[in-house]
């Protein structure tokens, strides 16, 4: 039997991971791709789309904050650890399904998936072999050369962290102008180019240690192409379901005729 392939959506608050994963989704069931929705973020409110494995069935952040008498930022921690409890139960609830794909919604803050032990051991404990990572990368904060660098750390950390195979995504692209897409298009295929954004800007620490972090990431020879996504017509999904075709289907398609 095909085992399902894992596709983890990963970035900053706010850069676009619950509705990537309803877009791809409603992409999917178009094309009569079977996928099921996992949603990892106990705090999570007003989701794009009706999960079908809610971690909120077993963890409530609210709860959490009553009973502990924790902040919410305090509770999110707390959260983050009580998933891996629970991951049996989810490993379980996911099987039921039979499913080629499952799109799962991380929490909204990056550091509580991708920089403590729970985050790695839900991968490696539901599906270790068949997992991609999609990395979003906000767009608002790449529109500047400095920004466009300190998104690629993180998602170089990322890729450190879970050593999975990735796919970095340029997410909510469709709100971008069509004349900065072609410039944040060109840092991440040149970085030369990327360089002298930076060495544009104005002289200052922030400045320098871009530059420092820019060499890092180019001696880490990691690919930094991007996939633009965005709302309208579905934008970039197809791409990013061809990569992963590629990384584990050695390009079949699960598509039915």
């Amino acid at each position: 039997m095909k085992e399902e392939i894992f596709l983890y959506f990963i970035g900053t608050a706010g850069s676009g991971k619950s509705t990537l994963t309803s877009t791809f989704k409603k992409w999917m069931e178009l094309r009569s791709v079977d996928a099921v929705t996992v949603n990892l973020d106990p705090g999570a409110e007003n989701l794009p789309y009706e999960p079908d494995v809610d971690i909120r069935d077993w963890i409530s952040l609210k709860e959490i904050m009553e009973t502990y008498e924790l902040g919410p930022n305090g509770a999110q921690i707390a959260c983050a650890d009580m998933i891996a409890l629970n991951t049996s139960d989810i490993k379980k609830s996911i099987e039921s399904f039979k499913t080629d794909y499952v799109l799962m919604d991380t929490p909204g803050q990056l550091e509580l998936f991708v920089f403590r032990e729970a985050g790695k051991y839900i991968v490696e404990f539901l599906n270790p072999q068949r997992t991609i990572i999609a990395y979003l990368l906000d767009h608002a904060l790449a529109k500047t050369a400095s920004g466009f660098v300190s998104q690629q750390l993180l998602s170089i950390n990322t890729s450190f962290r879970l050593n999975k195979p990735q796919i970095n995504i340029l997410s909510k692209a469709d709100m971008l102008s069509k004349q900065e897409m072609e410039i944040v298009q060109q840092w991440s295929e040149e970085p030369e180019e990327l360089y002298q954004a930076i060495s544009k800007e104005e002289p200052s620490i922030y400045r320098e240690m871009s530059e420092g972090i820019l060499q890092i990431i180019q001696g880490f020879g990691k690919n930094t192409r991007l996939i633009p996504t965005g709302k309208e017509k579905y934008m970039g999904i197809e791409d990013i379901y061809t990569e992963i075709q590629l990384q584990f289907e050695g390009g079949e398609d699960l598509m039915k005729d």
